[in-house]
């Protein structure tokens, strides 16, 4: 199914909206001028690296013909990121920036990007494209076959890693993710691999209750969409490291595991019931996931 059969399937659906329902399809001429991808690119100091990624994203998204958005989030850069991104927005009318009050970390940057969005299919993916942006199609396909939430995933068939991590990087991430398995029963291959994909309904589910701002927002999005009963597909993609990678496996990595256990005291405290009202399209029944 093409991204735009999935947003006429969802513009046929029935939304509930505060005290009554409306059919949607009576909504369509609204909707029309909406977007159908919107793709997030988190960004902090990258005015070395975004120039070639929104000559990118710019061409494939006019390679496929797509009706989308590409929303460039700068989280405080200290550099000339800002800058060139408001070059592209004013030669692009595809291209927005929003701009975080100060350096506030990438899971706040994703979340700032999403509920910002307008697209029916949504995708954010790290400013190096370390996974390139045509594996996009991957993710999508997911979706549009029944998913809510599409995962990249660098280790289900690692032979598409193009340029591996060091060995030290490897050993952590495997480390982390034994640790996720335990903690949080997250069983996947792969959480933190930056470039998943979303329905917009898995979006107005996910963002307005995540609170973690840093490094370890992937697993607690992961562990929503379980709580939320939001099903999720991991896509092998094709991926490459680049040694200008801007985490600490120290100093993030102990952070990364302290974000992991307030993850779990949120919800055992009962702090993920609660969302920001404006955000919700549909109610969701949480399940009893402690």
């Amino acid at each position: 199914m093409s991204g735009r059969a999935f947003a006429n399937r969802r513009r046929s659906s029935t939304i509930e909206v505060g005290l009554g329902t409306v059919l949607a399809t009576g909504m369509a001429s609204t909707l029309s001028n909406r977007p159908t991808y919107s793709i997030v690119i988190p960004a902090y100091n990258e005015g070395q690296r975004i120039t070639a990624t929104l000559d990118k994203v710019l061409g494939y998204i006019g390679q496929q013909g797509w009706n989308a958005e590409v929303i460039v989030v700068d989280d405080g850069s200290r550099d000339d990121t800002p800058e060139i991104v408001r070059g592209y927005a004013e030669r692009h009318p595809a291209v927005r920036l929003l701009q975080n009050p100060g350096n506030k970390g990438k899971g706040y940057s994703v979340r700032h990007g999403m509920l910002n969005a307008h697209g029916d299919l949504l995708l954010f993916s790290d400013a190096d494209l370390s996974s390139p942006i045509y594996e996009a199609e991957k993710l999508f396909a997911a979706l549009a076959g029944g998913a809510e939430v599409a995962i990249g995933s660098r280790w289900l068939r690692s032979e598409l890693q193009t340029e591996r991590q060091p060995f030290y990087r490897q050993l952590f991430g495997r480390v982390f993710n034994l640790h996720l398995r335990a903690l949080l029963g997250l069983k996947y291959k792969d959480t933190q691999c930056g470039f998943k994909a979303f329905t917009s309904h898995a979006a107005q589910v996910l963002f307005p209750r995540q609170k973690i701002e840093r490094w370890g927002f992937d697993p607690e999005l992961l562990f929503l969409s379980r709580k939320f009963g939001l099903p999720v597909r991991e896509i092998a993609v094709e991926w490459a490291h680049d040694d200008r990678t801007k985490i600490s496996y120290l100093k993030d990595g102990l952070r990364m595991g302290l974000e992991t256990l307030k993850i779990r005291w949120n919800s055992l405290t009962g702090q993920y019931a609660r969302k920001t009202p404006e955000y919700a399209l549909n109610p969701v029944e949480e399940r009893k996931i402690v």
